[in-house]
């Protein structure tokens, strides 16, 4: 236990300039995202700019895609969000019924499998099923996102509790803090939105 915390203070201390900017626009992007702000999408889309090149620099090939998915996501949450903005002065937060959830989990747990599996036969990925796990529904709670469903912070929780052995196996200390720091403002994130929407709710 003593070997594992002193590995990792030096991975913290040999964190790069890139990555604690990476770090400070991810924790941006999520607190504005929780305030329901249209700027979280600009925030996300420089963070996640960082993190193609920092994961494809360490063969985690499947994060390094997700990021180019997050990039393009960005900026559709950002016309998403302003188009509903100009309408009114929110996007509405919506709930999905446990049997689209239900349907989508088996869905991406396919793809997870099947991933994986080219993963491990074509390439020198390492760790691929957590990594196809994380990355595939990471693409299914970012779209949440973009579309304001409520369960997208419950999504987050398991997918970044997930993140944080794969970011600490690959040597990124202060990644695997972050999303620490994500899980409880993930909880934060569903309680904020639940009142949100409880209160929308009430109002039509």
């Amino acid at each position: 236990m003593n070997q594992f915390y002193q590995q990792f203070i030096e991975q913290l201390l040999a964190t790069s300039l890139l990555e604690w900017l990476a770090v400070i626009l991810a924790i941006a992007y999520l607190l504005l995202a929780i305030k329901e702000s249209l700027w979280c999408w600009p925030a996300a889309f420089l963070s996640t700019a960082i993190y193609i090149f920092l994961f494809f620099d360490v063969s985690l090939y499947m994060e390094s895609l997700l990021n180019l998915y997050y990039l393009v996501m960005a900026v559709f949450g950002w016309q998403q969000w302003k188009k509903n903005k100009e309408a009114s002065p929110n996007k509405p937060i919506f709930v999905w019924p446990l049997r689209r959830h239900l349907f989508w989990v088996a869905i991406i747990s396919l793809l997870v499998v099947f991933s994986a599996f080219l993963l491990d036969r074509y390439t020198d990925q390492q760790l691929a099923l957590i990594d196809s796990f994380t990355t595939w529904f990471a693409i299914l709670a970012t779209y949440m996102v973009t579309q304001k469903v409520l369960e997208n912070w419950l999504y987050w929780i398991v997918i970044d509790s997930v993140s944080i052995y794969l970011y600490i196996s690959k040597g990124f200390a202060l990644t695997s803090v972050l999303f620490i720091i994500y899980i409880v403002l993930a909880i934060l994130g569903w309680m904020t939105w639940k009142k949100n929407y409880e209160q929308q709710s009430s109002a039509t």
